[in-house]
C-alpha cells in the first residue's frame, strides 16, 4: 500500500501520523506553509502560486499550474498522487480558513479519489471526513461519545445501516435536501456505516493531537 500526504493551503490543525520513507508528501502552493510546520519536506511543490509566491530556488521539484484552470491545486496534487498508484490520500490544510467553497470542494474531491479506486481523508479541526460509494465502513471509537456525521453525495443513498451508533439506520435513505445524518455518537468499540446505493461523505471525531 503507497500513501500520500497532502498539504493545502486551508487551516492546518496538526499532523495525526509522520510518514514513512515510502509515502509520498506533496505541498499545493500555500500548503508548503503546513507542510513545513510540520517538520516535513515535500517531494514536489505544485500550484499556481496565488496564495504564496513561488520560491526562487525551491529546494525540491516545483510544478507551476495555469492561474485559469479546472482543477484545484488540491485536486492536481491528488491526480499527482493517483498518478503514483497511491492507495490511501491523507489530505491536511484542506478544510477551514476563510474559504467554505474549498472545504465543499475537498469533499467532493473525496468522492473522485474514491472512484478513482483510492481513498482518501480529510482532515480538520480533531474531525476527518471520508466518502464511501456501495460500500460498508468500519470506525473505531477513538473518542467517548465521539460525534459521526453522514452526508448524502448525489441524488439519494439508499439501504443506509449505522450500527453502534446513538440513533441507528436500518436501510433508509439519506437524500441531499434533508440532513438525517447529522450528529450522529459512536457508543460501540466499533460502529459500522453501510450504504448499498449511492454515496456518503462519513465524517467522526478524533481525540486531541498529544
Amino acid at each position: 500500500m503507497k500513501r500520500a500526504f497532502i498539504f493545502a493551503a486551508g487551516s492546518f490543525f496538526g499532523l495525526r501520523e509522520r510518514p514513512v520513507s515510502s509515502d509520498l508528501i506533496i505541498a499545493a502552493d500555500a500548503g508548503e506553509q503546513a507542510c513545513r510546520q510540520a517538520g516535513l519536506t515535500p517531494h514536489l511543490l505544485l500550484g499556481d502560486f496565488d496564495s504564496m509566491p513561488p520560491p526562487e530556488n525551491p529546494e525540491v521539484p516545483l510544478v507551476r499550474l495555469p492561474t485559469e484552470k479546472d482543477d484545484t491545486d488540491t485536486l492536481a496534487a491528488i491526480r499527482t498522487a493517483l498518478e503514483q498508484s497511491c492507495d490511501e490520500i491523507y489530505i491536511y490544510g484542506g478544510t477551514g480558513g476563510k474559504r467554505l467553497d474549498h472545504t465543499l470542494a475537498n469533499l467532493q474531491a473525496l468522492l473522485f479519489i474514491r472512484r478513482h479506486g483510492a481513498r482518501g481523508f480529510l482532515y480538520g479541526d480533531h474531525f476527518i471526513w471520508t466518502v464511501i460509494e456501495n460500500e460498508s465502513l468500519v470506525i473505531p471509537q477513538t473518542v467517548e461519545w465521539g460525534l459521526f456525521s453522514a452526508f448524502c453525495l448525489g441524488n439519494q443513498a439508499e439501504g443506509v445501516d449505522e450500527t453502534g451508533f446513538q440513533y441507528p439506520l436500518h436501510d433508509a435513505v439519506l437524500t441531499p435536501d434533508f440532513p438525517l445524518g447529522v450528529s450522529n455518537h459512536i457508543v460501540k468499540p466499533e460502529a459500522r456505516i453501510t450504504v448499498r446505493k449511492g454515496a456518503l461523505a462519513v465524517g467522526w471525531e478524533l481525540p486531541p493531537i498529544g
